[in-house]
Parts: structure tokens; C-alpha cells; sequence
């Protein structure tokens, strides 16, 4: 199978021009979440989980009928920053990409073996991509919803006086499954709907792009990790009863030193989110609250919402909170 390091791979799939300005939640969003410090970047991931063929609802203790297709699934995420634009660490052994790209798609890592990642994959709708290179794909709808109290008022020198912010921020759209695979030819189609959000840094040429690789961009996610927690993707496999023993190497507390560990990097994946509708509530003031609905349009650069403003290809309306 042979590979690409381009950014764009090579399949038409429902190209349209990239966005060519940043939304207009995407400032305020950053602002709340990058004033917090790392270990508190944390959001509820909701995904789908699709029932088995012999479900029951009398044999299985649930308040849903045997006729609800999916059950709701939600656990807690840390939010890794954005696609393409991960910062530099003196921590971080990767080799990092060129600073070629800008996005407003949010990045979360996960174990391949763990439920979401199947769901991910399996409520994908028809269509859209459910398969990519073997490691790479997904397409199903998620939601992932922060709520930041707080943050650190910058205004203030010391940096101990805190600032209400009390804004939930909700993001829904598709999530999308990288894995070292995702410079393969059977990826290209994830390339492509992922590309299509992705905006070029000014000043950058397109001649900069080619030395921009999806898998590089996977890898310098992996060594982003602390080596114990890269060696959490060579643990017994997630959910299984410890009644069964785990395989060979299969152990918990490992630490991964090597970026290309066969075992890690098999499990590893990074979950890339494509935003098509935020929903940004602040209750900062009690006694006016304010709520706003930030849709994607792309390229139709019309309103569709009564008092929507269309920014770039969003669209904003202000609705009750």
C-alpha cells in the first residue's frame, strides 16, 4: 500500500475550499480553556453505543426499549489542543510538524480497545466514512460539553485572583479515529474531510505543505504523553474482567520510552473532533444570562436562523438561554 506525507491526500471526497477565516467561538472558547492549567482541561465526551443483536429489555436491566437503536454513553476527556497546531514541548522527544496549518478541531487521546473508539466507528451514518487505512476512520457523532467555572484573571500580575467565567461550552459533530496509519492510501478520504478544516497560516505557501505529515502529527501526540501514560496503551485490554489474565507484555504501571513501541502505538489513537454546532451558554451574571448557537454553514454565506449573523462559514444567533 503505498503511502503519502501530503496534507491533503488524493480523493475528491466532497472537497470544498478550506475555511478561510477562524469561527467566531473559537477566540472566547481558547481564552476560557487555555487559562486553566493542563491537568484541568477536562470535558464530558458523549458518543452512541449501538445495541447488540440480542438485546433484550427484560433480559438486560436498562430503562430503554429493545426498540431504541443506541444507548447514550458519556465519560470524562482531557482535551488535548487543537488538530495541527499542538505547542512544543521541551518534555515532548517527537519531531514536531511545520507550523503550516490552523484549525478549530479539538484533539483527545484514546486506546483503540476501549468502547468509544468502537462507536465512534460504528454509528458513523451511512454516509459517511466508516472504514480508512485498517487504524484510521470513525465519522460517528459526538458531543463534548465543558464547563469552566473559573480562570486566572491575567489582568493581574500575581496571578491568584480568579475571574468568574461560569460558561458551558457544548460541541457537537463527527469524531474521527488517527492512527500511524494515517498517511496510508486507505486514509486518504479521512484526509480529506479533516484538510477541508483546515486553514493554512498566513504567510505559509503551499509549497510548505509538503513537509507536513498526518502520522508525524500522531506521533508527536504519542510522545506529548508522560512515559507512564504511554504505557497504559500496553495494559490488559480496558473492560475485560481481570478473572481472564492479560496477554504477553500486557501489564499495568509500564512506562514507554520508545515512540515507535510496536504494542503502544498499535492501541494508540488520536480522536480528532469536527465542530458543526457549538452552543455557548454564560451564566456569568446571574440576572442576565446569554446563550448563542454557532452553526456551521461552509460556503453557502447565508442566514438561516432569525437574527443570525453569518461570520466566515458560520452562522451566530443569540437564543433564550
Amino acid at each position: 500500500m503505498s503511502t503519502s506525507t501530503t496534507a491533503t491526500g488524493s480523493h475528491p471526497h466532497n472537497r470544498q475550499p478550506s475555511p478561510s477565516t477562524p469561527p467566531p467561538w473559537l477566540s472566547p472558547f481558547l481564552s476560557h480553556l487555555t487559562s486553566l492549567p493542563p491537568s484541568s482541561r477536562s470535558f464530558t465526551l458523549s458518543t452512541l453505543h449501538p445495541l447488540p443483536p440480542t438485546f433484550s429489555s427484560t433480559s438486560t436491566p436498562t430503562p430503554f426499549s429493545s426498540t431504541v437503536p443506541v444507548l447514550p454513553r458519556a465519560r470524562t476527556c482531557i482535551y488535548r489542543g487543537l488538530w495541527a497546531q499542538l505547542p512544543a514541548s521541551d518534555k515532548n522527544p517527537a519531531e514536531l510538524n511545520p507550523s503550516v496549518y490552523e484549525s478549530d478541531l479539538l484533539t483527545f487521546t484514546t486506546d483503540a480497545r476501549m468502547e468509544k473508539s468502537a462507536e465512534i466507528v460504528d454509528t458513523a451514518p451511512a454516509k459517511e466514512i466508516e472504514e480508512g487505512g485498517g487504524m484510521t476512520g470513525g465519522g460517528g457523532p459526538v458531543e463534548a460539553v465543558f464547563w469552566i467555572e473559573s480562570v486566572k484573571d491575567h489582568e493581574y500580575p500575581s496571578n491568584k485572583k480568579e475571574k468568574k467565567v461560569m460558561t458551558q461550552w457544548r460541541i457537537r459533530g463527527s469524531a474521527w479515529l488517527l492512527g500511524p496509519d494515517a498517511d496510508s492510501e486507505g486514509a486518504a478520504k479521512i484526509r480529506e474531510v479533516l484538510r477541508q478544516r483546515m486553514r493554512r497560516v498566513p504567510g505559509k505557501q503551499k509549497e510548505d505543505e509538503e513537509g507536513w505529515s498526518w502520522s508525524r502529527e500522531v506521533t508527536a501526540h504519542f510522545g506529548n504523553l508522560s512515559p507512564v501514560m504511554r504505557g497504559t496503551f500496553k495494559g490488559p485490554p480496558p473492560g475485560q474482567p481481570v478473572a481472564f489474565p492479560p496477554g504477553k507484555g500486557e501489564e499495568l504501571g509500564q512506562e514507554v520510552e520508545d515512540l515507535q513501541d510496536a504494542v503502544a502505538r498499535k492501541n494508540f489513537r488520536v480522536v480528532v473532533i469536527v465542530p458543526t454546532e457549538v452552543d455557548q451558554v454564560d451564566l456569568s451574571d446571574a440576572r442576565r444570562p446569554r446563550r448563542w448557537l454557532y452553526l456551521w454553514r461552509g460556503n453557502s454565506y447565508q442566514s438561516k436562523e432569525a437574527g443570525g449573523e453569518v461570520e466566515g462559514e458560520w452562522e451566530k444567533v443569540e437564543v433564550w438561554p
